[in-house]
């Protein structure tokens, strides 16, 4: 993989990344999962690092319900957006943005005085070594500190029915590859690992125990499906409902074009 390529790629959409192509409403709806279980797991006005911050709509959110955030981002073009985000909101005192990959996370010099992580839709996937950032977080969380992840999943039904349909058999396969592979975004390549849920978790389990995972766009199709929503929003909505009854049920929770994981720090 190459790390200067990924980076690249973030940097050529950071413009208009709050639009369709990294926002959508379909994105939104996942982003409002997201918030659902990051109020339920962090208490008020805790100290959060926000990994793969994007352009800042988590980290804004964050701050303005009265958390502090460190919010990170390997793509200096997405950091950039974010600090005038919380230059435009008056959020400077509780939103610190740097560029700094999840890789990078030994940059940060505080040890045990967070209270959280986040990460939302698979900053993650683009990691070199997943344990680097589990030994990382575990190294900056203090004892009972949560850590909630959406990451890319490897088995998606809505994206394996949709490329079978298609004949392209050679990207039905690609989330089944054991290594990175190469993902187009605006004529440039993102290096991505696909994981499922348990295959994730290894590396954080000697520090952190599971508290939840679920499935994320397993009945609701995937974000790029968006022709779904505009010709069917009715039907669109009933499975997005589905989605958060039954999404997190055993054998279910291990599908979806994401899935969220919670974990607690021992």
């Amino acid at each position: 993989m190459n790390l200067q390529e990924t980076q690249t790629a973030f940097d050529s959409v950071a413009a208009d990344y709050d639009g369709p192509r990294g926002n959508n409403a379909m994105i939104q709806d996942m982003r409002r999962d997201m918030w659902h279980w990051l109020d339920a797991t962090f208490a008020p006005r805790s100290r959060l690092i926000d990994i793969g911050c994007g352009t800042g709509l988590d980290a804004i959110r964050m701050a303005q319900l009265g958390h502090r955030v460190t919010a990170t981002d390997w793509s200096p073009q997405m950091v950039m957006r974010t600090s005038e985000r919380a230059a435009r909101e008056r959020l400077t005192d509780s939103v610190r943005s740097m560029t700094l990959g999840a890789h990078e996370l030994d940059r940060l010099g505080e040890t045990g005085i967070y209270d959280g992580a986040y990460s939302n839709l698979g900053p993650l996937n683009c990691v070199p070594v997943l344990s680097d950032v589990a030994r990382e977080c575990a190294r900056l969380l203090r004892p009972g500190g949560k850590l909630v992840f959406t990451v890319i999943g490897r088995i998606c039904p809505w994206e394996i029915a949709h490329y079978m349909r298609r004949r392209q058999w050679a990207r039905v396969k690609v989330r089944f590859a054991r290594g990175f592979v190469p993902v187009s975004m605006n004529k440039h390549t993102i290096w991505t690992h696909y994981y499922g849920p348990r295959e994730f978790y290894r590396p954080f389990r000697q520090e952190f125990s599971l508290t939840h995972h679920r499935g994320l766009c397993l009945f609701a199709p995937p974000p790029y499906l968006t022709w779904i929503r505009d010709r069917h929003p009715a039907a669109y909505d009933c499975l997005r409902r589905l989605d958060r009854r039954a999404a997190g049920w055993p054998l279910l929770r291990a599908a979806g074009d994401h899935f969220l994981m919670i974990m607690t720090k021992r």
